[in-house]
């Protein structure tokens, strides 16, 4: 894809961090932007701060873990434009322990925005992408981690290996098919994004009961991030979304599998 004025582009996770880079990119290059997010205040003053600058948006509030979501975000952003040119299947959490640790409600959290957040856009998307038989790019958000192993944040890393796996798949599919709608996966390293802080946004019916094994793990005070965390911040600011916004639509331009 080498032009990309007047092209419409969707982007989950699209109120910060990356998305938000991302949506204002798109909107630089001169394309309509559908921004979607759970986090509705921020969702709704990026979309008001783009608009300000001229550009012509959808904000659609979308929890990507739910079906139902994804599919009136598709729906929404059809109705409103007919067509769909770039599809940022971005939305993320951070988490996980030990795989023994992770309570069975952190990796439904976890897996259900990090790896069926992507699904779902994949399944509510790409079939009406490919009816359009016009040219398209898909650009699924993984992470570094979904190319390492070691110890630690097992949910998180079993969720962007399945993101680095789904899309090399979707890849050939596509490729097998003669498709015109073309797929890249993100692996960045870390990214100075509010993921650390992606707490916020946990559903209650997901949050980590006060007792048995995990009382001693709970507390009254108000929730901090981990100190190793907390160092990472103070230590390594990580590289600026803007950078990695211009870097994923160069990928777009130039049909790459992975960036």
């Amino acid at each position: 894809m080498e032009a990309f004025q007047g092209k419409v582009a969707v982007v989950t996770g699209a109120a910060s961090g990356i998305g938000r880079a991302l949506a204002e990119r798109c909107a630089q290059e001169g394309m309509k932007v559908v921004l979607a997010d759970i986090e509705e205040p921020a969702l709704l003053q990026a979309n008001r701060e783009l608009a300000a600058q001229g550009a012509e948006t959808l904000a659609v509030p979308t929890d990507v873990s739910q079906a139902g979501d994804a599919e009136t975000l598709a729906r929404k952003a059809f109705e409103t434009y007919k067509t769909v040119h770039l599809l940022f299947n971005n939305a993320g959490v951070g988490g996980g322990k030990t795989a023994w640790e992770s309570t069975l409600a952190d990796w439904e959290w976890v897996l259900g925005v990090n790896l069926w957040g992507v699904i779902h856009g994949i399944h509510f998307f790409v079939p009406r992408m490919l009816e359009q038989q016009s040219e398209g790019h898909i650009v699924n958000t993984a992470s570094m981690a979904g190319l390492i192993y070691g110890p630690g944040q097992s949910s998180y890393k079993v969720s962007k290996h399945g993101v680095v796996s789904l899309s090399e798949t979707l890849y050939y599919e596509l490729a097998l098919q003669g498709a015109s709608l073309k797929v890249s996966v993100l692996c960045p390293g870390y990214v100075n994004t509010n993921v650390l802080d992606s707490q916020r946004n946990r559903p209650a019916r997901l949050q980590n009961p006060c007792t048995g094994y995990f009382l001693r793990k709970c507390s009254a005070r108000p929730m901090q991030k981990p100190p190793d965390c907390q160092k990472m911040r103070s230590h390594r600011q990580g590289r600026k979304t803007d950078k990695t916004s211009l870097e994923l639509l160069a990928a777009a331009r130039a049909h790459h599998v992975h960036t």
